[in-house]
């Protein structure tokens, strides 16, 4: 008797056919991990374990064994552990707050919770045809958002350069940011030409210009940038936070991008932040294709570092199927519905 765990999977479906320079995708898998007492068993903490296919240093074959280990281990009353995966830390921490908070969906307190308060958030502009893309970002401008961030390295870099060129003649650098983000779609041999064309553009910054792992590749770039460069799956994997530390030193990008679901959770997330200001460097957080149960607490936990520059939360209104939840986007602002409710779903939970 007492503390018991469980878990589940469930198919989030796209409103459309979401591209980047690495894949297509028209769904995604994601996991929840759901704690209570069962003594109460209505009271429940719930966190979501966003496994990213492809990116994360967790997408390894026994990773549903890995959630079945933890919660027996917390079954049993024995000292759970998540094995060094990055996406069921999160969704344990998750879910080990929420627990303790009464199971209200808070997991850092903050007035943002309460309505009181708004993050300013990046429009996402994702890949396409350049005439999709064209709307997307006409949809996004209409809507009053004044920081994008554009996909970039999958429909041919003269197109996108004449997409931004489209944006820039509408919309100068003091009523408009733009960042961009490559995914390491450009190769250490070209990737200085090509953000040399696009610095004439007054990008704010561009996301992992070159694949992760070359670190003396990315110092380079990052040395000779005329746009700030911002590390992003760089840092996945990187759990030790002495490791943490001889990136930044070696790469000395002007940002970092934090994704607790891939950076280790948000205690190794707050690693980073610590790393990078010890050195200069500048951060901002963003989500990373989760649902609503793992955006809210990254929002959470973005609002209780009272940040200011736009943060990339922007992720909640991709799907069909989210979970419903208080989080509300009014053009590039996102808050917490005081009077909005969480609707949970029937949900096949697995109790091993």
């Amino acid at each position: 008797m007492g503390r018991r765990a469980a878990w589940c999977r469930y198919r989030l479906d796209f409103r459309f056919v979401a591209r980047t320079s690495r894949e297509t995708m028209t769904s995604k898998d994601t996991y929840f991990l759901k704690l209570w007492d069962d003594t109460a068993p209505e009271v429940f903490g719930i966190g979501e374990c966003g496994l990213f296919r492809g990116l994360s240093a967790d997408d390894r074959p026994d990773y549903e064994q890995r959630l079945d280990a933890l919660c027996r281990a917390i079954n049993r009353g024995e000292e759970p552990s998540a094995g060094g995966y990055s996406s069921i830390t999160m969704g344990y921490e998750t879910a080990l707050a929420d627990f303790a908070r009464g199971g209200r969906r808070i997991v850092f307190d903050s007035p943002w919770v309460y309505g009181d308060g708004q993050l300013t958030i990046n429009g996402l502009v994702w890949m396409g045809s350049p005439d999709e893309m064209l709307r997307r970002i006409d949809e996004k401008l209409s809507s009053g958002f004044r920081c994008l961030k554009m996909k970039i390295g999958g429909v041919g870099f003269e197109d996108e350069l004449k997409l931004i060129a489209h944006i820039r003649s509408a919309f100068g650098s003091d009523c408009l940011t733009l960042r961009v983000d490559a995914n390491g779609a450009f190769s250490p041999a070209d990737a200085l030409d090509r953000l040399d064309r696009l610095a004439r553009f007054d990008i704010h910054s561009i996301e992992q210009p070159v694949r992760a792992g070359q670190a003396e590749e990315m110092a380079r770039i990052c040395g000779a940038s005329p746009i700030p460069v911002a590390l992003d799956e760089e840092l996945i994997g990187i759990d030790d936070d002495r490791d943490k530390i001889r990136l930044l030193s070696t790469v000395r990008p002007r940002y970092i991008i934090l994704k607790p679901t891939l950076a280790g959770g948000f205690a190794s997330s707050m690693a980073w932040i610590e790393a990078a200001e010890a050195l200069g460097i500048g951060w901002w957080v963003t989500s990373a294709l989760e649902s609503n149960i793992g955006l809210n607490a990254i929002a959470q936990w973005a609002a209780s570092l009272e940040v200011e520059m736009p943060q990339g939360l922007g992720t909640g209104q991709l799907y069909h199927n989210n979970i419903v939840s208080p989080l509300r986007l009014d053009g590039d602002r996102l808050y917490s519905d005081p009077d909005g409710r969480w609707e949970i779903p029937q949900l096949q939970w697995i109790e091993p």
